[in-house]
């Protein structure tokens, strides 16, 4: 059997930290080819590009429509759908929400009027989309659009489909904590992917062993403060109330074909909770979760009871 060599890199794109692992031929040509598609998705989906296509219908918000590219309509149509099937728990018109609690900067809690009047700009139905111009539009002026619970598992998507196109049949790739695999490893083995503990550092809950699939996790443990009265204010908010999301669910991952698909359900799961979540996951056959409640009970769907391997001490529960 003719061993191919095998690339490791890391390089920093999308805000995060982004690690590969390419087994194949000409696999350092090939990953600049995906770094390459990298680089050009972030200069069209940041919104923390100035010049980038969601920049531009930001900054048009209220008065104009702008001209998108085929990857922009694609990822925008796709997060309507998801915001549709959330009935708005995922939406990626929460970005002015998202600036008011500044996570970055700030460690208190805005004032309840501030949230209220912000809230009135977060409404995906507001972002207008018209299929044979490729044009996108926000109603209000004020509003805007994040990509970061949809954008990373899109780009992952392209780095596989840049993968295949180039004869790569084994890869590993983990674009902050979003795992997207193609094929085994190659001693032809499945891939481990760990699931990392909510609560405990440097410790995981468990692992699952997937075949070209990618395994996406929302958290409550990421970007968080603790306020005055010592609760927990992590990054995922409620698009009904203003504040962090409280539905019992302190970490969920999706394991799903479609890392775009698996990024923003991952979050509609955790906003929803687990009976509505496991509602969600009909809507996509073949899609399983692994939830942690607050009590730091694991569940676990029938579907990954075979390939899911509870860390020591923890009991996972099938769903």
């Amino acid at each position: 059997m003719l061993k191919y060599a095998d690339v490791k890199d890391t390089i920093f794109c999308m805000n995060t930290l982004i690690s590969f692992q390419i087994h194949g031929k000409k696999e350092e040509q090939v990953l600049s080819r995906v770094k390459a598609e990298l680089f050009w998705l972030e200069k069209k989906l940041s919104r923390f590009v100035q010049d980038s296509e969601v920049s531009r219908i930001n900054q048009f918000a209220g008065k104009d429509s702008v001209a998108i590219s085929p990857e922009t309509y694609e990822i925008l149509s796709i997060s309507i759908r998801l915001a549709e099937i959330s009935h708005g728990l995922f939406d990626i018109t929460v970005s002015p929400l998202v600036d008011l609690w500044n996570y970055k900067h700030s460690f208190h809690v805005p004032e309840e009027g501030k949230i209220r009047r912000t809230l009135a700009l977060v409404n995906y139905r507001d972002l207008l989309m018209n299929s044979k111009e490729k044009r996108a539009y926000l109603r209000k002026k004020g509003q805007s659009i994040d990509l970061g619970g949809i954008g990373k598992g899109y780009a992952s998507d392209h780095c596989i489909k840049v993968l295949q196109e180039n004869g790569i049949s084994s890869a590993f790739i983990n674009i902050g904590g979003n795992v997207s695999t193609l094929g085994n490893k190659p001693e032809g083995f499945p891939w481990s992917v760990g699931i990392r503990h909510p609560r405990q550092e440097n410790s995981l809950i468990g692992a699952v062993k997937v075949t070209g699939k990618a395994v996406v996790t929302s958290g409550d443990y990421e970007r968080y403060f603790i306020d005055m009265d010592g609760e927990r204010r992590h990054h995922i908010l409620n698009t009904v109330t203003g504040y962090p999301i409280d539905s019992g669910l302190i970490s969920v991952s999706v394991i799903y074909e479609s890392a775009v698909i698996g990024d923003a359900l991952s979050t509609a799961i955790f906003a929803a909770g687990i009976e509505k979540g496991l509602e969600y996951l009909v809507h996509f056959p073949g899609a399983e979760a692994i939830m942690v409640d607050k009590f730091l009970q694991v569940y676990i769907t029938q579907g990954i009871k075979e390939c899911f391997q509870a860390a020591e001490g923890v009991e996972a529960l099938i769903i």
